[in-house]
């Protein structure tokens, strides 16, 4: 285990990003609620608070997931590239 830790033979930032997902989604939805709340507690206004709150818990969640398959989507095609190279590799030793 420790051997392709210490090689980088194995990825481990898939799993943090996984873990980050959720933190975002856990901000977004916290921030859309208190900004919602500090929309319904303004004395005047808070009309558009309440609409950009809602609109966080909506899109905060999407955005936040989108980046991190972007950033996932790197670490799948470098174990694709992994893939090719041994096959080719592979096929130079016959």
């Amino acid at each position: 285990m420790f051997e392709k830790f210490f090689s980088f033979d194995r990825m481990i930032t898939p799993s943090i990003i996984k873990v980050l997902f959720w933190i975002g989604v856990v901000v977004s939805v916290i921030g859309g609620l208190a900004t919602i709340i500090g929309g319904i507690a303004a004395p005047y206004g808070g009309g558009t608070m309440v609409l950009s709150g809602i609109l966080g818990i909506i899109f905060g969640p999407l955005i936040t997931r989108v980046y991190c398959e972007l950033l996932i989507l790197l670490f799948k095609i470098n174990d694709n590239l992994g893939e090719i190279k041994e096959k080719l590799c592979g096929e130079d030793k016959e």
